[in-house]
């Protein structure tokens, strides 16, 4: 998995107007992910930032 075997299933992508998609971090739950999200979301860029599970069976 390449970070010492810690399990951070949990994305912050973040879409631009285009449509392309981009991880911005990790992190072990959903809670630390969507305040994560809130803080980026609330700065007033024209960036769409979603909270993902990932597929942990292939990392």
């Amino acid at each position: 998995m390449g970070d010492g075997g810690t399990r951070l299933p949990w994305l912050v992508i973040r879409q631009d107007e285009g449509g392309h998609r981009y991880r911005v971090g990790r992190y072990a739950t959903r809670a630390e992910a969507e305040r994560v999200a809130g803080r980026l979301d609330g700065d007033g860029d024209q960036q769409l930032y979603v909270v993902e599970k990932m597929d942990v069976t292939t990392g």
